[in-house]
């Protein structure tokens, strides 16, 4: 056998191995068709089925992790295989249950973008899996309704200090007050019921009464417990994680045991 039939089988071989079929095999060898489209259209044909066999991976792990129902199984490859369009639709639906109404609110045009979810064109199992669940939350009507208070509670504290202050008021968003004072008291173990936790509910208070723009009393620290057991939700926080996973982010810092001790410590110092 002649050195150039050798390196026909030797590419005929190779091009089996690369899973190519005969005819498409002959077309090469035979220089009817050009080796480097050939090679482009099929990695782009196995692009396709990884993207396929990843996705059925991926909702096969979840139903099995989670122990589902076949009518859970079918919600889930539902939301799992998409297109982009759809769960562009999905989360427009969400966002705008979440901040219609409050567009002329400043900021919140980019507080939309910042919570919406883009998954990759070629996205990892983990991502696929994380899309699924933040899909259902966002479908869930309960977490709607939490989600649309805590806007709406944000967008009137806001606007509460517009109208009676201008920009001399505080609008900095509350829950990064409760953390700023609250993280070096988890730190140093300090009881939220405790004396020492005195100067940390009156400097968040004091602070939350000027972003309102009225004066600190038990009406206001009513208001701002309600306020900061909306916000402490652990679907709000879990849907944020799961925004970081599908967007590539790092995940976000938590908030949970911070708010966790400031509401134990408000609680603590309101009558009834």
């Amino acid at each position: 056998m002649d050195v150039d039939a050798v390196a026909r089988l030797d590419l005929v071989r190779t091009l089996r191995e690369l899973g190519l079929d005969l005819v498409t095999i002959k077309g090469v060898v035979d220089r009817q068709t050009s080796l480097p489209e050939v090679a482009a259209a099929h990695a782009e044909a196995l692009a396709a089925q990884i993207r396929t066999l990843r996705l059925r991976r991926t909702v096969l792990s979840v139903v099995a992790k989670r122990g589902s129902d076949p009518e859970e199984m079918r919600l889930v490859h539902k939301l799992a295989k998409l297109s982009e369009s759809e769960r562009r639709s999905l989360i427009v639906d969400f966002l705008e249950n979440t901040f219609g109404g409050l567009d002329d609110e400043p900021g919140s045009e980019g507080i939309m973008r910042s919570m919406t979810p883009e998954l990759p064109e070629n996205p990892e199992s983990e991502q696929i899996e994380a899309w699924v669940e933040l899909a259902e939350l966002s479908w869930d009507p309960d977490f709607r309704a939490v989600m649309r208070d805590i806007a709406q509670d944000h967008a009137t504290d806001q606007e509460a200090g517009r109208a009676h202050g201008g920009d001399t008021c505080v609008r900095r968003e509350i829950v990064a007050v409760v953390r700023d004072h609250v993280e070096p008291m988890l730190a140093a173990g300090v009881d939220p019921a405790g004396p020492e936790a005195n100067p940390v509910v009156e400097g968040v208070t004091a602070q939350y009464a000027r972003l309102r723009c009225r004066s600190d009393d038990v009406v206001l620290r009513r208001r701002l417990l309600s306020r900061l057991e909306a916000a402490n939700d652990p679907r709000r926080e879990r849907y944020l994680r799961l925004l970081a996973l599908v967007n590539g982010w790092a995940a976000p810092d938590s908030s949970a045991a911070a708010l966790d001790w400031f509401v134990r410590a408000l609680r603590a110092r309101l009558p009834g």
